[in-house]
């Protein structure tokens, strides 16, 4: 089963910069995602870059493109790496109008590039939801899966919760 996964950038790509002491994308663009794939032996999504963005900055604009990018798409299981701050917004925004098609989002609280990170965990069980749930738009965090309408970020426990 062919699974896509659309980088939309989130603080599971980012990276710590020595000169701002802050978390930024990488200068060249590129994502965290072909090395957490690599090290999981997991070969066989294919990667396609929508944006790297904060998902605080994210506005219906944004998750326009993202739709796009899904009705685009030739495989109907479909994982989007998000940030976690607005990732329940996009998922009801997507949600009702990805068609035939499986959409399972998921994140990090912590970026992959600074070690002891959810990204790996999250990632593996988004890539696995993709290709074992009926269609319609999940999302994917903290060892389960909630339907688009039911995610909730708990910002006082720092996980996504029921």
């Amino acid at each position: 089963m062919d699974v896509l996964i659309l980088i939309t950038g989130g603080t599971l790509d980012k990276v710590h910069d020595t000169f701002t002491e802050s978390l930024v994308f990488n200068e060249k663009g590129e994502s965290q995602l072909p090395d957490i794939l690599r090290v999981g032996r997991c070969d066989h999504p294919a990667l396609h870059m929508v944006m790297q963005k904060d998902s605080l900055d994210m506005d219906d604009e944004d998750r326009a493109a993202i739709l796009k990018a899904v009705a685009a798409a030739k495989e109907d299981r479909i994982v989007i790496t998000h940030g976690t701050g607005t990732m329940e917004l996009t998922a009801k925004y997507l949600d009702g109008k990805v068609g035939n098609k499986t959409v399972v989002l998921t994140g990090a609280m912590r970026p992959h590039s600074l070690g002891k990170s959810d990204a790996e965990f999250n990632l593996g069980g988004a890539i696995i939801a993709a290709q074992s749930l009926d269609y319609g738009v999940f999302a994917v965090m903290n060892g389960r899966i909630f339907e688009a309408q039911n995610l909730h970020k708990d910002t006082d426990l720092g996980r996504f919760d029921v």
